[in-house]
């Protein structure tokens, strides 16, 4: 993605004030200790060095969360890309109050994602190969359910498990995604995905069992 967003040199200081602002901004970008709440107001009153940091920051984890809600890095690749356009435009409507900005920038992508899989209908509905060897052992487990998901993020052997994942509802696998992945917890996935804590609970509970069922080669159901 082109971070070269902004033309920067045709730009003068138009008061003391500004000029002020600006030497402010260029220590802050110089600090090691910058917030991303500081690069936030930076980027969105056109500075693009805060942009370009920003944006090495926080890229990785918008890329990997559209991945693993995907399947598929091209959407990815355009999620990412869509998502700090926004924050470009819009990233001043950050509140630390209301969360992290790992949070807030999952709650962008979402909607991004939602549009592209909506665009891919049908995508994945079942299985390759229900019955390999690591979906069996996996099913065989009786470890704790946490431990499994825990393998969906460490484990080299992880496609037949993924699979089943993007086999759920994107409503969820986006809270398994979240949760299990990205570490968030119920308060924030509640407010990523605009329903109340209990839903994301419910929904977390049926999305594992799913899985569960799929990797046993059952037909499943999320139940509601």
């Amino acid at each position: 993605m082109s971070v070269n967003l902004w033309n920067l040199s045709g730009r003068r200081a138009e008061s003391l004030s500004k000029a002020d602002a600006g030497r402010r901004n260029q220590l802050m970008l110089e600090s090691p200790s910058h917030s991303d709440g500081d690069l936030l107001r930076l980027l969105c009153s056109g500075d693009e060095k805060a942009f370009v940091e920003f944006y090495r920051k926080h890229q990785g984890i918008v890329f990997r969360f559209a991945l693993q809600m995907s399947g598929k890095a091209e959407i990815a690749e355009e999620v990412t890309q869509d998502v700090f356009v926004v924050v470009m435009n819009a990233g001043a409507r950050y509140d630390q109050e209301r969360g992290s900005v790992a949070a807030f920038l999952y709650g962008i992508a979402r909607n991004f994602v939602l549009r592209a899989l909506e665009r891919e209908r049908p995508y994945v509905t079942v299985l390759d190969d229900p019955t390999a060897d690591y979906a069996g052992r996996l099913a065989r487990e009786s470890a704790p359910e946490q431990d499994i998901f825990g393998e969906l993020a460490h484990s080299e052997r992880i496609e037949t498990l993924r699979k089943a994942v993007l086999a759920l509802p994107p409503a969820y696998r986006e809270v398994l995604v979240l949760y299990f992945l990205e570490d968030l917890s119920i308060g924030e996935i509640a407010k990523v995905v605009g329903c109340s804590e209990g839903t994301v609970k419910s929904r977390i509970h049926y999305a594992k069992r799913a899985v569960k069922q799929i990797l046993r080669g059952e037909e499943y159901g999320t139940g509601k």
